[in-house]
C-alpha cells in the first residue's frame, strides 16, 4: 500500500512539475506582450485590464468544474473555508499586483525583455532563504542547482556590461515580492480551491492596479482620461493585452497554483525560472532583441 501511495505521489510531482514548466513557457512569451502592451496603453492600464480579464476568464471555468464535480473536495463549504479562501485570494492578489506593476514599470522604463527575465528570476535565490523561516530546508544539490541557474541565466540574458539602473532596481524588488507570492501560494494552495483562489487574486490585483492607472496613466483628470482612451481603440494594443490576460493570467497563474501543490517551493521556483530562457527566445524571435 505504501509503495502505491509513493508511486502516486511521485506521479503527481512529475505532473505538477510539467505544469510549472508550461507556466514558465507562457510567462516567458508574456514578457514580449508586456513590453509591447505597456508601451501601447500604459503600464498600469495594461496590468489592470489583463488582471480583470484573467479573473473573468476563470468564472465560467469554475462553473464548469463545479458541474463536472471536479472540485468537490476543494469547494468551500463552511464559513471558515470561505474565509480562508478569501484570505488566500486577497493576500496573493496584493502580492501579485505589487510584483506585476513593478515588473511592468521596469519594462516600461527601458529594461529589455531578456534582462527583465533574468532579474525577475532572481526569486530562485530568495525563495529558499524565505523557506528557511518556514522550516523548508534545501539540500546542497538544490543550492548547487540554484547557483548554476543564476550563472546560466546571467550568461543567457545579459549582453555586455551589467549596470543596475532604476528600472533594474524595480525588477529586483519585483523578484522579492514574487518570492513572497510563491510562498503564499505554497501555504494556501493545499488548503483551498486553487482555481477559485486564482480568480480572486486576479480581481484583487486588477482593482489595486486601477488606482495607479487612474492617477498615472489617466493623469487623474478628465483631460487625461480623454488622452488615454484612444490607445484602447487600437487593435494592436489588444493582442498583447488578451495574451497576457487570458494566457499569462488566466492560464499561467492558475497552472502555477495547481502545479505548486506537493512541490517544494524552491524546486518550483527553479522550474518557473525557465521563463527567463523563454523570454530571451521570445524577445529574439518576436522583437528581434
Amino acid at each position: 500500500m505504501k509503495k502505491i501511495v509513493d508511486h502516486d505521489s511521485k506521479k503527481n510531482v512529475r505532473r505538477n512539475s510539467f505544469l510549472l514548466v508550461l507556466t514558465a513557457l507562457i510567462w516567458g512569451i508574456a514578457f514580449v506582450a508586456q513590453s509591447a502592451g505597456g508601451d501601447a496603453v500604459g503600464p498600469y492600464t495594461f496590468n489592470c485590464i489583463r488582471s480583470m480579464i484573467g479573473g473573468i476568464v476563470l468564472l465560467p471555468v469554475i462553473r464548469i468544474l463545479d458541474r463536472l464535480h471536479l472540485t468537490k473536495d476543494e469547494t468551500p463549504h463552511t464559513q471558515q473555508d470561505k474565509r480562508l479562501l478569501a484570505l488566500g485570494g486577497i493576500a496573493c492578489g496584493v502580492a501579485l499586483a505589487a510584483a506585476s506593476n513593478l515588473q511592468q514599470m521596469g519594462l516600461y522604463l527601458g529594461s529589455s525583455a531578456g534582462k527583465a527575465g533574468f532579474l525577475t528570476a532572481c526569486y530562485i535565490v530568495i525563495v529558499p532563504v524565505l523557506g528557511l523561516f518556514f522550516h523548508k530546508k534545501c539540500g546542497w544539490n538544490i543550492w548547487a542547482g540554484i547557483a548554476a541557474a543564476v550563472a546560466g541565466l546571467y550568461l543567457l540574458c545579459i549582453d555586455g556590461s551589467f549596470k543596475i539602473q532604476f528600472s533594474d532596481f524595480l525588477l529586483l524588488l519585483c523578484a522579492l515580492i514574487f518570492a513572497v507570492h510563491i510562498m503564499l501560494i505554497d501555504y494556501f494552495a493545499v488548503r483551498v480551491d486553487g482555481v477559485r483562489m486564482a480568480c480572486i487574486q486576479f480581481i484583487v490585483s486588477g482593482l489595486i492596479s486601477a488606482v495607479p492607472m487612474f492617477l498615472v496613466d489617466m493623469k487623474h483628470s478628465m483631460e487625461g482620461i480623454l488622452e488615454w482612451m484612444p490607445a484602447l481603440t487600437v487593435a494592436d494594443a489588444w493582442i498583447p493585452i488578451l495574451y497576457a490576460g487570458v494566457l499569462s493570467c488566466g492560464v499561467g497563474y492558475t497552472l502555477q497554483i495547481i502545479g505548486q501543490q506537493g512541490v517544494n517551493p524552491t524546486i518550483a521556483s527553479l522550474l518557473m525560472s525557465l521563463e527567463s530562457v523563454f523570454s530571451v527566445l521570445a524577445g529574439w524571435v518576436i522583437l528581434g532583441e
